[in-house]
């Protein structure tokens, strides 16, 4: 087995590990069920790639996330490990070859979405992948506790059955106490094993303002403070706004949220990274897997709809050590719209029923069928074909996986494709009269093998490259192909992936676990009163309330936050006031200087000072030649 150090040398460059990292990793090359409690930015997934490196066998990835599972995937790959990931976005021929390379071919690494876990075709070559370790991440996702429960999940503990003698690591940024405990449970940990490194952060402060301007508040923050900042909103429009607002302000910012393409998104991404946008003004699809360490400020416009969701995008300030700042502005309606949250997030059985209806009506499933099937969904476009409001469809798609009954993933890539659409003889008569199409068909027949019976992968900066054209150019011309019937364009796009796990129903037949869906109802209401809790609790330092939530007990206030620096100035106010009368006194006596005064009051000179300047400043006393102090009444 190579040593942990080495393989920490060799692929990530790191002389040392973090805290915490090495403990962890120690404890799965001993075969024990492990539990890693890192914070937002802790590197993880070091805790599970360095022992699947050092172990034998295929290490299983366990991870909702597909734009973080081929993030890794990629990592690794460039690193010369080979890693794969199966999720819903590939076809079955793609998934089944993956299958087959993870038996066959070397793999030392097999990412897995959660619903995979237990298809027939997953299940038959587990038997025969040489596993040596199973690895959870985002383990919260397992308790029916956690904030973001995922019932697909809970199918890791049926593996754990076929695979009694391999160790699980689990690893997640935010699990209270509860949730802690039954991550174990459901997944069958031998003993109680859990490693936490503490979320307090030394060097945050967390910080609450009240405002009715919030555009105005968020500015008075970038100008007072400097550096990179992500500013979180809870709509696409609005991130929009700020963006606009903050560029007439002079301060370069740019908006990001899922509806953008995936070009959109990493070109935005990238110019954030690098420093060319000072601010990102984004939905909480921002974030995610993107560990840039110099953030100084993290704004959110509204509350977050929970104290985990808070806690992990705020602590992607400072990581790097340096003080930052986490803002959260907040007026009376922020505080109602809590309690509407309650009532729109659990809709009524029959809606819940009705959003069932008309997926499956949208989709064309039969009764009885459907089972396994998957479609690209655009959540917008179903809520508006279906005259049903958005936010409600949401939250009964929530409800309706957490049944069991439909799972969406994360946004899956597809590449641009085309297909010929005309025969040859057509095509080349098209030629002949649009001689400006000629150069991009011609590329496209000579160089995509299959064109005229299948859609075929392009990409659309290289065939510009080759062409010697602009990119808007050729899309132009795709698109110009598309709408004379030359070619079926389809450009790239990234869409979640809807996938029926049962046959459909009657859609008045469906049975719907009410219990459940009360008990998730009560936890969601336990949830939005903490965020309540700490906007607006301003006695109680910030750090503490949001430690506490997780289950520490902080022994001191943070002194970062607006409510310790509240009463640290109010402390000041009461001890100026102490030494001003205490002066008055003394020199109502005889003049003394600011040494005899400080003897006197036994107190630390800036504080004298402040109180001395005060009484000068009133005309209450006066300074003399010999630089005493005396009384002038």
């Amino acid at each position: 087995m190579q040593h942990i150090e080495q393989i920490l040398k060799q692929y990530w460059g790191f002389e040392a590990f973090r805290p915490l990292q090495e403990d962890i990793i120690k404890s799965v090359l001993a075969g024990k069920d492990t539990l890693g409690l890192l914070p937002t930015g802790g590197g993880k997934s070091v805790c599970f790639q360095v022992p699947g490196l050092a172990m034998e066998g295929l290490c299983l990835v366990v991870s909702p996330l597909i734009a973080l599972m081929k993030d890794q995937v990629n990592n690794l790959n460039k690193k010369g490990i080979k890693a794969v990931a199966v999720h819903a976005g590939l076809s079955y021929r793609e998934a089944d070859a993956l299958l087959d390379n993870c038996v066959y071919g070397g793999v030392k690494f097999l990412y897995l979405s959660p619903e995979r876990l237990a298809t027939d075709d997953f299940r038959a070559r587990m038997e025969r992948m040489k596993i040596g370790l199973i690895a959870v991440d985002e383990a919260h996702c397992i308790s029916q506790w956690g904030y973001d429960f995922r019932p697909q999940y809970l199918k890791i503990s049926e593996i754990r059955e076929r695979l009694k003698n391999v160790p699980v690591i689990a690893l997640t940024a935010t699990a209270t106490p509860e949730v802690t405990e039954d991550i174990q449970k459901q997944l069958f940990f031998k003993t109680p094993n859990v490693f936490k490194q503490s979320f307090a952060r030394k060097n945050l402060a967390y910080v609450v303002r009240q405002s009715h301007h919030k555009n105005q508040m968020l500015l008075e923050i970038l100008q007072k403070v400097d550096g990179s900042a992500i500013v979180y909103a809870r709509s696409r429009r609005r991130t929009k706004e700020f963006a606009d607002f903050l560029n007439k302000q002079k301060i370069s910012a740019d908006f990001y949220h899922a509806g953008l393409s995936p070009n959109e998104r990493t070109a935005k991404q990238d110019s954030w990274i690098t420093n060319k946008t000072r601010v990102i003004c984004c939905t909480n699809a921002f974030g995610m897997g993107i560990d840039k360490p110099d953030v100084r400020t993290v704004v959110h416009i509204e509350p977050a709809d929970s104290i985990e969701a808070y806690f992990q995008e705020a602590g992607r300030a400072g990581r790097d050590g340096q003080k930052a700042f986490a803002v959260l502005l907040t007026d009376e309606k922020d505080t109602s719209n809590l309690d509407y949250k309650i009532a729109a997030g659990f809709p009524s059985p029959d809606f819940i029923r009705s959003v069932y209806g008309a997926l499956c009506r949208h989709y064309r499933l039969a009764l009885h069928e459907g089972a396994n099937r998957n479609f690209d969904f655009d959540l917008r476009a179903f809520a508006a074909t279906s005259k049903l409001d958005a936010l409600q469809v949401m939250a009964a798609l929530k409800i309706l996986e957490q049944q069991e009954i439909i799972y969406i993933s994360d946004g899956v890539y597809h590449q641009s494709e085309v297909k010929a659409t005309a025969g040859r003889e057509a095509i080349h008569r098209f030629q002949q009269t649009n001689q400006n199409y000629e150069p991009l068909i011609k590329f496209i027949l000579r160089t995509s093998e299959g064109v005229f019976e299948n859609y075929v992968a392009i990409e659309e900066e290289a065939i510009a490259a080759r062409l010697k054209t602009s990119l808007e150019d050729t899309i132009t011309l795709l698109n110009g192909l598309n709408k004379f019937g030359i070619l079926s364009y389809k450009p790239r796009r990234e869409e979640p992936q809807l996938i029926f796990l049962k046959d459909r129903v009657p859609a008045e037949n469906l049975r719907l676990d009410m219990a459940q869906i009360n008990q998730r109802k009560e936890n969601q209401l336990n949830r939005l009163k903490a965020v309540r809790f700490y906007i607006t609790e301003n006695n109680v330092c910030r750090s503490r309330v949001l430690l506490k939530y997780f289950g520490e007990n902080a022994t001191t206030d943070c002194g970062l936050c607006d409510v310790c620096i509240a009463n640290k100035k109010q402390q000041a106010k009461g001890d100026i006031n102490k030494f001003t009368e205490l002066i008055e006194n003394e020199l109502r006596q005889k003049p003394l200087t600011l040494a005899q005064l400080k003897a006197k009051a036994n107190a630390e000179s800036d504080i004298l000072v402040k109180a001395l300047e005060l009484l000068l400043d009133k005309g209450n006393i006066i300074r003399n030649p010999d630089s005493t102090f005396a009384w002038a009444r």
